[in-house]
């Protein structure tokens, strides 16, 4: 018999919200919503984890043996990590039940269809298996410290009545068994004639799909732009990491992938795009981004700014994106009209007994005697920046004036002297 392999995972992407639909349409689904609610003994935590589910609140769903997990956020965008567990059958009741699906091949043509019929569970129930969960049988973790369920648990409970309504294997694997485990049990113990006859042909005859294209529906309209980057899964599943292997990097790295992928998304959906990062900046995003110090010192090092460079760089990128990075690390000659319009803008600023001394060196205007320098971006936009700790860094945004510019660098604090930014995340 095909044994079990104990590191067997599904995970689901996160649904899109449910607005103006129940959360469990099939039998199963609504079974599995009343062993919730018959055990959660506060209906406003119910009420709150119908309201999360429905939002779209509930990151991508990890299914394994005993256990559910996911990522529910807040209404406050507060991440939780949300368990539910629900025992696993036993060896011995897994035989009982694999022997009764095999002297009855139409429930096994039924999981293949997808569908639980009721008679299905009711003959399992006669062999002493339960397989939809009871009063009690849903236990909750979470990391909100509450003791029964909360809104996060039940969210997911919700959640996952809508899976279970797509594939009823969802429920199996949760007892113990994923699809091709069990699928192999049975064609072993019905000498494989019982998968092998529900499963059918598949695919389509060509010609017939061809014959049938002038007939087929329209594509569906193409979704909106979600509010907000999806939620990565969470890897917190209890199993050890393979060898190099870093989880908290990983998710770092999987968040900030998701945050870039809704912006991509966003300008495709403006009809704009922006030219493709470089490694260099691209190590800067994912540094503003705000990872812990073991990852931000990883990122210091690729991309060879070192730890101060690199603060410098994510307080350029958080001003202009890679604009304002392109500022801070080139410095260039200004000639020609570039030049003059420059120079123009830089004697029309302020009265002649106002204006400040300059000492020019290529695109960097540094005031004589103060800690404060301009510098021009290659569309002529004025950028200010301030010396901190002997070393120049960005002061503010970008102004088509450099009077304007000028006025952000300079120091604000009561004793005269720069204030300090905020360094990358500890």
């Amino acid at each position: 018999m095909t044994r079990y392999d104990g590191d067997t995972e599904r995970t689901f992407a996160a649904l899109p919200p449910a607005h103006g639909r129940g959360f469990a349409q099939t039998w199963w689904g609504q079974a599995w919503l009343k062993a919730l609610e018959d055990t959660a003994l506060d209906s406003a935590q119910l009420k709150t984890g119908r309201r999360l589910a429905r939002a779209g609140a509930v990151g991508a769903v990890s299914v394994r043996p005993g256990r559910l997990t996911a990522v529910v956020q807040d209404r406050d965008r507060t991440a939780h990590r949300a368990d539910v567990l629900l025992e696993e059958l036993s060896p011995e009741q897994w035989d009982r039940f694999l022997d009764m699906a095999v002297e009855r091949a139409g429930h096994v043509a039924a999981l293949l269809d997808r569908e639980m019929p009721p008679h299905l569970v009711e003959d399992a129930a006669a062999a002493g298996v339960e397989l939809l969960p009871g009063l009690g049988d849903l236990e909750p973790e979470c990391d909100c410290d509450a003791w029964d369920h909360c809104g996060h648990t039940a969210a997911l409970c919700y959640q996952v009545a809508r899976l279970l309504d797509q594939d009823p294997f969802v429920l199996m694997l949760m007892r113990g068994r994923d699809e091709a485990a069990l699928l192999d049990d049975l064609q072993t113990r019905g000498g494989g004639s019982a998968a092998a006859e529900s499963s059918g042909p598949e695919g389509v005859d060509a010609a017939e799909a061809y014959a049938a294209g002038d007939i087929l529906p329209p594509l569906p309209d193409l979704p909106g732009l979600p509010e907000a980057p999806g939620v990565p899964p969470s890897l917190d599943t209890e199993t050890p990491p393979a060898d190099g292997v870093d989880p908290a990097a990983l998710e770092f790295l999987a968040s900030r992938t998701a945050v870039q992928a809704h912006r991509l998304l966003a300008e495709a959906f403006r009809g704009t795009c922006e030219a493709e990062l470089t490694v260099g900046q691209d190590a800067v995003r994912l540094a503003a981004g705000g990872p812990g110090r073991d990852v931000a010192d990883r990122l210091a090092d690729g991309s060879e700014r070192g730890r101060a460079g690199l603060e410098a760089a994510v307080r350029a990128w958080h001003l202009g994106g890679t604009a304002a990075l392109a500022v801070l690390d080139e410095e260039w000659r200004v000639e020609g009209e570039s030049l003059a319009r420059a120079r123009a803008a830089l004697q029309s600023a302020w009265d002649a007994d106002e204006r400040p001394e300059l000492r020019a060196r290529g695109n960097r205007w540094t005031v004589e005697g103060a800690p404060v320098q301009l510098r021009v971006g290659r569309d002529g936009r004025w950028w200010p920046y301030r010396k901190e700790r002997g070393r120049w860094v960005p002061a503010g945004g970008a102004a088509q004036d450099p009077a304007t510019a000028l006025t952000s660098a300079e120091p604000v604090t009561g004793d005269g002297t720069a204030p300090e930014e905020a360094p990358l995340r500890q």
